[in-house]
């Protein structure tokens, strides 16, 4: 389905992928080149168990036990985010819906325009992601196959060993591609059912990238705009 460049009303999107897919630098340059406000659910959540809402203190009860915040709560705050947004804001979504009872109650109070999923290999992001290596006092992440140190293992900066998080260990790499793709098929099958679901392939951002933008910009750019463009 393509929206008319005319519309009048806001867009509303949802962008998804696995992680280490490029989902964050996607929506960096969504933000860059169109006029969309990017809504991440994790940053959220940060900000709530930082100002110490109801929100967050319940939230924080899950996530220190290592477990995801419940559908109810992940929906009460983001739905709580949009209606704080001025009237006539484009919109995009990053981490939320993660199940399909979110995707669902999502739906009942908001239209979703299109949903931008990009189907990375995963071969591509278990290579990508069990290369990083962090320097944990600056938060400093390198990677072995495209950013490495100038000394391997070794902090350009400081010097100080760099470390290698449990969460980039190629076995736990392993698990949450696993469960992400557990929860992702019925969420892109909901989509798709809808006729919004526009998926992107290829094993580099920049290959992915102009795709999405030529998208984009059939929807947000005027057609005047990108004739002169």
């Amino acid at each position: 389905m393509r929206l008319a460049s005319s519309l009048r009303r806001a867009v509303h999107a949802i962008i998804m992928g696995p992680p280490g897919s490029g989902k964050g630098t996607v929506s960096s340059r969504i933000v860059r080149d169109f006029d969309m406000r990017h809504l991440s659910s994790g940053d959220l959540l940060r900000a709530e168990i930082a100002s110490k809402s109801a929100c967050g203190i319940e939230a924080e009860k899950y996530i220190t036990t290592g477990k995801l915040a419940p559908d109810t709560l992940m929906v009460d705050l983001i739905l709580s985010q949009l209606q704080k947004l001025p009237s006539g804001t484009n919109w995009l979504l990053d981490g939320f819906p993660r199940s399909l009872g979110q995707a669902e109650s999502l739906s009942e109070k908001e239209k979703v325009d299109f949903v931008i999923n990009l189907d990375v290999p995963f071969d591509t992001i278990c290579e990508r992601l069990s290369g990083r290596w962090t320097h944990l006092p600056s938060g400093r992440v390198y990677n072995v196959g495209f950013n490495p140190p100038k000394v391997a293992g070794i902090d350009d900066i400081t010097g100080e060993p760099l470390v290698q998080r449990e969460d980039d260990k190629i076995e736990t790499v392993h698990k949450r591609l696993q469960t992400y793709q557990t929860q992702t098929l019925p969420l892109l099958e909901f989509y798709r059912k809808r006729n919004i679901l526009h998926s992107y392939s290829g094993t580099k951002t920049d290959e992915i990238w102009p795709n999405v933008k030529a998208f984009l910009e059939t929807i947000l750019v005027d057609p005047k705009q990108r004739r002169h463009a």
